[in-house]
């Protein structure tokens, strides 16, 4: 049974009781098919739409080993860093857009495959030690970052990203550049909406593991779909037996105005883990107060600034806390950090192997879009919801008014900074650093007492 820290029959292995070899491969199991789509799924589309072609195998084998090297670590925890809990690290979609604007102006400039990602690795990498630094200042970090910015941020992510679902579902960007005719066929459509809609019933499920187990399921039926209406293509090409984690393999190519982006995401990313740790501590019947939780939180954003510096290191994206499995531990009761070593060694197991790469690579693009799709509008939804739980008065309505509209303008009208020095282009052509900046300035010199200054105006 539980030891002293299970402090409620909902658990049946609190964080420090060590479960039987059967029970912890199974639990670990049932982690993995819950993060596994979204761990690679970024990878996917970041392949897909820079064009990377025979390296997405590698890129998907690595995002999976280090998601497991960062798992692990954050679940054993090695020395400050980690939090002690199931905290699987994977892959964020928050830095979707601001690696596909740095591809594309490496690009831009006559850049090949391996300058791209010399370049979006290497500004990862520097820029993830702002995570590092404010993890030991987190508590203090929220008199600055209110939840009107990072609900304001978290938006602006999940609409900007919702037109790469829908481009996807639609046959893909190269298909939308070079076969126009054939974007957007009929085939595409149904079989995309179609994921949509199976997500959607399967969320509707009163059995938590159909739930769970909703996207994945939902593609493997859009796959077979795809292939019964015959726009499904299988072809594997070349790849190693075994994929060897080489550190830099592309090379290290600075580009300090992306880094002022990607450093400002990562303060972003600081913020949600701190909430899904939080939740983490919740389900596991912890303290969400006091020393210990502190402590927690501290080392878990620790954590995730260490593990994203493992990550472009070792050639993948930048990792943060899931906040899937949360619901895991919630339905089988199971919160010991034991599993947690586990599910890292699954995931490290599943990352040697690029077959596995080569095989998710053919995931036909309206499956991807499909589910992908509910993904980004879960995220825009999230930040809403962050946004919902403030009280909205004059001065948070122009705070949002503001920030979203100038975010989403320049995702609208990119061509605004064509003629700007390459610097202010790196730091303002994100949507989402352009956002937040402005709800950050406009939260700092708006007063508090904004909104009462203002009343005498209706």
């Amino acid at each position: 049974m539980s030891n002293q820290e299970a402090i409620s029959e909902d658990i049946i292995y609190a964080v420090d009781d060590k479960p039987g070899l059967t029970e912890s491969f199974f639990a670990a199991l049932q982690h993995v098919l819950a993060s596994f789509v979204g761990i690679i799924t970024p990878t996917l589309i970041i392949g897909g739409v820079l064009g990377l072609g025979s390296e997405i195998p590698y890129l998907i084998s690595m995002a999976l080993f280090v998601s497991g090297v960062g798992t692990f670590i954050q679940a054993r925890r090695v020395g400050p860093v980690g939090s002690g809990l199931i905290c699987v690290q994977g892959t964020s979609f928050a830095f979707l857009g601001t690696i596909l604007a740095t591809g594309f102006t490496v690009k831009a400039t006559g850049g090949n495959n391996d300058e791209v990602l010399a370049t979006i690795f290497a500004v990862c990498f520097l820029a993830a030690f702002v995570e590092i630094f404010i993890s030991f200042f987190i508590e203090k970090l929220g008199k600055v970052i209110k939840p009107v910015v990072t609900g304001v941020v978290i938006t602006t992510i999940g609409v900007y990203l919702i037109k790469v679902g829908m481009t996807d579902i639609g046959g893909g960007q190269w298909l939308l550049t070079n076969m126009p005719e054939k974007f957007a066929s009929a085939s595409n459509l149904i079989v995309g909406f179609s994921v949509v809609a199976l997500v959607v019933l399967l969320n509707a499920s009163k059995n938590q593991w159909v739930r769970l187990t909703a996207v994945v399921v939902a593609m493997i039926v859009g796959w077979l779909l795809a292939v019964l209406l015959g726009i499904a293509k299988f072809e594997v090409g070349e790849f190693d037996l075994i994929a060897m984690p080489i550190p830099f393999k592309y090379g290290f190519n600075v580009d300090f105005g992306a880094m002022i982006a990607f450093g400002f995401l990562y303060l972003i990313t600081a913020i949600e883990s701190t909430g899904d740790i939080t939740a983490n501590c919740a389900v596991s019947k912890l303290p969400v107060k006091g020393a210990s939780y502190l402590a927690r939180i501290r080392g878990g954003i620790l954590g995730d600034g260490v593990n994203s510096m493992i990550a472009a290191a070792f050639n993948t994206f930048p990792n943060t806390t899931f906040s899937q499995n949360n619901g895991v531990i919630q339905l089988t009761g199971v919160a010991s950090r034991y599993i947690g070593l586990w599910i890292g060694a699954i995931l490290i197991v599943l990352g040697l192997f690029p077959v596995i790469g080569a095989v998710l690579q053919n995931i036909p693009k309206p499956v991807l879009g499909g589910a992908t799709l509910v993904m980004f509008g879960t995220v825009a939804a999230a930040g809403v919801k962050i946004l919902a739980s403030e009280k909205i008065n004059r001065r948070s309505l122009l705070i949002i008014a503001v920030s979203l509209g100038m975010g989403l303008g320049v995702s609208f009208v990119p061509e605004l900074f064509i003629n700007a020095p390459k610097l202010v282009t790196a730091i303002f052509g994100s949507a989402v650093t352009v956002s937040g900046l402005t709800a950050i300035v406009m939260t700092l010199v708006l007063p508090e007492n904004y909104s009462a200054s203002t009343d005498h105006l209706n």
